[in-house]
């Protein structure tokens, strides 16, 4: 039977491009090329490798394949095609895919809409293996990692689901709908348990649950999303994505609707201590969040349209971050077996492969998987396998090469020397922000210190004129009274007699003749007559 051919866009730089065959003869060399955008027609079953030397890396190849494609590509079996929401690998050999299928958009989804997801078998692409059948439409998907035949799965409505494939497609387990979810469940992760038996989920409705499935009627322990750790729900944000480290059994991790990553500690003495603390740096939701399995204190994050590396040292900004995408940013996983590698899914259904030992500015492989848009990944264990989930339910298969899911000579240190440079470097500008942020507040606050002397200055001024005023005010006050009281005291005149009178008069009449002849009388001359005239007044009888 004659292999399809598979049409292959990918961007690689300048490299020498060879393609292989299972012979040890390449079938065409000396492909050089500058161009960024590369489209061939490669056979399935055919891999690629590059001739590349990084001067600045410790890792050199003379061979280094980048990606090889296999035909095997899984699509919704229903008529009215859902998203694919989740992937989960089965445990043993990752030979199966779990998919969930789901209509995310609210109140868009077709009446007679199918709710069924499927577990796929990787030798058998044409049809599903299980179709798994919900109440509601499965927006998560996982395998238990203890038992491969139990599925714990987060419905649309906000219910929590468990099979067991040996007692065939329908619902084994299910939570009662009054102490489930209020949102969908975007996120569902099984916890290492002596048992496993126990699990936890996140929604958007603000709320993570514990969850035992031998008892899975309502939830063990709430913890509320509330930031400002009041625990009041209507002020919880949304959890879209979940990320728990079983070598940190305390902690886990949520990202958000609102851009926020908020780190809890499960066995903290109170609610509100179980948050942690908060990481701000996307511009909308936290669609990916896992910690780097090397070094756990690292994590990446998908949002907006960035990929962000973050270190749990440095809280106020990502250590490390990808340029800003002209297509939206969906999910994003690190590699398990290459602590310098992680995957990214855009919009425009691309996939980029990142190597930080190889180039830290722009992906190491664009790859242009489909035309419709990328909605989630999942890497394999093994990291030999990559499962794209795509918005029209198509998941495809690839396998990248042995230079990508193999750990290469000296590359846990190089990794480790990048992060421990970045979070240095985040902390030198932080400290500098902080200080300058300081000198800011001291400046803001020093002219208030001023404007504040001013008013004061000005307000003293306005004191010292009004008591100024009361101080007159009371003067002359206190003036009028003594005034009035010397009227009072001050005797009465006594009458004149009619002689005096008379005589008065004819001395002014003289006055005013002499003031006519121009002469002055003096104030002796009118004396003496006033003398007169009281001697003449004392010759008249009585």
């Amino acid at each position: 039977m004659q292999r399809p051919w598979f049409p292959l866009e990918g961007t690689l730089g300048p490299h020498n491009l060879w393609i292989w065959t299972n012979n040890t003869e390449p079938v065409s060399t000396a492909f050089f090329f500058h161009s960024p955008a590369l489209q061939l027609l490669v056979p399935t079953g055919l891999f690629i490798t590059t001739t590349s030397y990084d001067p600045h890396s410790a890792i050199h190849s003379v061979v280094t394949p980048f990606v090889w494609l296999p035909s095997l590509t899984h699509g919704d079996p229903q008529e009215i095609k859902r998203t694919a929401t989740h992937l989960s690998w089965h445990p043993d050999g990752n030979r199966k895919l779990a998919v969930a299928y789901s209509c995310l958009k609210f109140q868009r989804a077709p009446m007679s809409m199918n709710y069924d997801s499927y577990i796929w078998d990787l030798e058998n692409p044409n049809r599903p293996e299980i179709a798994l059948k919900p109440l509601s439409p499965l927006v998560t998907l996982e395998y238990n990692p203890k038992d491969s035949h139990v599925l714990l799965g987060g419905c649309y409505n906000g219910q929590i689901a468990c099979w067991d494939t040996r007692k065939g497609s329908l619902v084994a387990e299910l939570s009662t709908i009054e102490f489930s979810h209020r949102d969908p469940v975007y996120g569902t992760i099984w916890l290492q348990s002596k048992t496993g038996t126990e699990c936890f989920s996140a929604s958007t409705d603000g709320q993570v649950m514990w969850w035992d499935i031998r008892k899975i009627s309502e939830p063990i322990e709430v913890v509320i999303m509330d930031i400002s750790r009041k625990e009041q729900l209507e002020n919880a944000l949304g959890a879209i994505s979940l990320e728990f480290e079983s070598t940190l059994p305390t902690k886990f991790m949520v990202g958000t609707e609102q851009g926020i990553v908020i780190s809890c500690n499960r066995k903290a003495k109170t609610q509100a201590e179980k948050i942690v603390c908060t990481f701000y740096g996307h511009h909308g939701p936290i669609y990916a969040l896992q910690r780097n399995p090397f070094y756990p204190k690292n994590f990446l994050t998908v949002g907006d349209w960035t990929a962000r590396i973050w270190s749990e040292d440095s809280r106020e900004s990502s250590i490390m971050w990808t340029k800003y995408h002209m297509a939206y940013l969906s999910d994003g996983a690190w590699s398990p077996v290459r602590p310098a590698v992680f995957f990214t899914t855009k919009m425009d259904g691309t996939l980029d492969i990142w190597d930080l030992v190889f180039k830290q500015c722009d992906p190491a492989l664009s790859l242009k998987v489909c035309d419709d848009p990328l909605f989630c990944l999942r890497v394999q264990d093994n990291g030999c396998l990559i499962a794209c989930g795509s918005e029209l339910g198509t998941t495809t298969l690839l396998e990248v090469s042995s230079s990508l899911s193999t750990l290469q000579r000296n590359e846990k240190n190089i990794a480790s020397s990048i992060f421990e440079r970045e979070t240095r470097r985040e902390k030198i500008l932080e400290a500098r922000h902080r200080e300058m942020r300081l000198k800011e507040k001291g400046k803001v606050e020093g002219k208030e210190d001023d404007q504040k002397e001013e008013e004061a200055a000005l307000d003293l001024d306005e004191l010292v004129g009004k008591a100024e005023e009361e101080f007159f005010e009371v003067i002359f006050s206190e003036l009028k009274r003594k005034e009035a009281e010397a009227l009072k005291k001050k005797p009465k005149p006594r009458k004149k007699s009619s002689v005096k009178v008379e005589a008065e008069e004819e001395v002014e009449e003289n006055v005013g003749e002499e003031e006519e002849a121009g002469g002055i009388i003096g104030i002796d001359a009118v004396e003496d007559m006033s003398e007169e005239a009281g001697e003449e007044q004392e010759d008249v009888p009585t």
